[in-house]
């Protein structure tokens, strides 16, 4: 009986740009019918893996195989013609056309005369979505789909092409937990219909929930590619970082001191309401609850981004003023947003620009901001934060996901805050990375700064808060005890089923 050979592979592959290798020798196998998992910390190589399969580089070494063929893929064309389709994190369709004209770009049915038959176009684009078990309206607007929907019409559209091959890059970085549940059954039906899928996540408890087999990355290199049958958490940790991970909650105790945020009774009309607590100086004081829950906008409303409606914000016995980010930050609040990319960072500018760009202030001597402060200021947080970077004079858009992260924190911790406010700290970063910002942020609230972290991480939760204050629609329903905490009494409480007193 003939072995089974894989619908796309590569072997021994490396590619390099300039000195940096980004792949060496990489191989790996992806099998109809498999649902095949990518790990590996950021810079381990995966993107330019998965640009290789798509058709964006060629390999400089090793082969491309297609059915066990040789192939040489010249551009993205290439790459979809022969049946590999990239679905990103965050796809880019055309938002003043329909979701059918989406899938069927360019290949439009036609009727009588050449005109475009929106009716056939929509028959087939509501088959497609009954095939993958989904409902969404072909005829409506893409325009204010959510990202969940997104990918589905990306996906869609790939199958419309008769695609063998679905490349899903960071699928569920923004997505909740019902979203990535219907994501995982649109997956799963994609397999059972013989389509091979590759599947990249941060998030390790994915992996084991959709994938049968994962190859690991680190450095560019292949490490291994194993069941995950036959591995831990772990083991998988310990493959991808190259050494033992010894503690991903390295949580350091402290004594709480006094209060340096209070937040009382305060209301935003329609999105959060009497939301009260306190953090105290020497504490991690974790918001959780489900994507909606109004965490974010309370963030938000504290600094002064969103005014509130009712209600009082102090900041070591200081009270702020509603809607003055200006205020809260010479009052010695800083906030670490949720989207570092649209809110937290300016892309093009320097790694030590964007460091320095809270405190220029500082940095002035007489008209002129000192290039030689700005280098020292960014130099000195980079050291602090083991940020990886080539030059500080480097746009902040060439760094990794968690160095970007890093610079973020950078910026605000520079200010010398009382109270830190960061939102999801640890999204789409690599476990080793993880580790480091809760190094960080222990250490911080150990030095005595008051940390509100705002995740929709259960195990983070858990394992850097002090306290945690659960959100459920608009109001707080619990505070549990770092002690008392468990999975299942933070779920009870966001979902609305374990209401206690804040």
């Amino acid at each position: 009986m003939n072995e089974p050979r894989p619908v796309l592979a590569l072997s021994d592959v490396s590619k390099s740009f300039g000195a940096v290798r980004a792949l060496r020798g990489v191989r790996l196998e992806l099998y109809a019918g498999e649902i095949h998992a990518l790990a590996g910390e950021n810079g381990a190589g995966k993107s330019t893996l998965v640009k290789t399969f798509a058709g964006v580089h060629r390999p400089d070494s090793g082969q491309v195989l297609l059915n066990g063929e040789p192939v040489d893929f010249h551009g993205p064309a290439d790459a979809q013609h022969a049946g590999v389709a990239v679905i990103y994190q965050e796809p880019t369709l055309f938002p003043d056309l329909s979701v059918a004209e989406n899938i069927f770009m360019g290949r439009q049915p036609r009727g009588a005369f050449g005109r475009l038959d929106r009716g056939a176009m929509n028959a087939a684009a509501g088959e497609l979505f009954e095939r993958l078990g989904v409902v969404l309206d072909p005829a409506g607007p893409a325009r204010g789909l959510s990202i969940a929907d997104q990918q589905v019409v990306e996906i869609a559209k790939a199958i419309s092409r008769e695609a063998s091959v679905l490349i899903m890059d960071e699928p569920t970085a923004a997505l909740s937990g019902r979203e990535v549940r219907r994501l995982f059954a649109v997956a799963r039906t994609l397999a059972e219909e013989g389509r091979a899928l590759l599947f990249i996540s941060h998030r390790i408890e994915e992996i084991f929930a959709l994938c049968r087999r994962v190859t690991i990355l680190r450095d560019g290199a292949w490490i291994a590619t194993e069941d995950v049958a036959g591995l831990t958490e772990d083991d998988l940790v310990r493959r991808m970082v190259g050494r033992e991970l010894k503690e991903l909650y390295p949580k350091v105790e402290a004594e709480p001191g006094e209060v340096a945020l209070e937040v009382s009774r305060l209301t935003r009309e329609g999105v959060f309401t009497d939301v009260s607590f306190q953090v105290r100086r020497g504490e991690i004081v974790a918001l959780a609850g489900l994507v909606g829950a109004g965490r974010s906008e309370v963030a938000r409303a504290i600094f002064g981004v969103d005014r509130w409606d009712a209600g009082s914000v102090t900041l070591g016995g200081t009270p702020l003023r509603p809607g003055s980010p200006t205020t809260a930050m010479a009052a010695g609040l800083a906030l670490v947003p949720e989207d570092r990319r649209q809110q937290g960072l300016v892309m093009e500018l320097s790694i030590e620009r964007n460091i320095a760009v809270t405190g220029m202030r500082r940095l002035r001597r007489g008209p002129i901001i000192s290039t030689a402060a700005e280098r020292a200021l960014a130099t000195d947080w980079a050291t602090r934060l083991r940020l990886k970077y080539s030059r500080l004079s480097d746009a902040v858009a060439v760094l990794s996901g968690g160095n970007q992260q890093k610079v973020v924190l950078a910026k605000w911790l520079s200010t010398g805050p009382e109270v830190l406010i960061i939102d999801e700290p640890t999204r789409g970063i690599d476990v080793g990375t993880k580790a480091e910002v809760h190094r960080l942020l222990s250490t911080l609230a150990a030095d005595g700064l008051a940390v509100l972290m705002i995740s929709s991480d259960l195990p983070e939760v858990l394992g850097m808060a002090d306290r945690i204050l659960v959100m459920h629609e608009g109001r707080l329903t619990a505070e549990i005890a770092r002690a008392d905490a468990t999975e299942e009494k933070v779920m009870a409480a966001a979902t609305g089923r374990g209401e206690a007193a804040a």
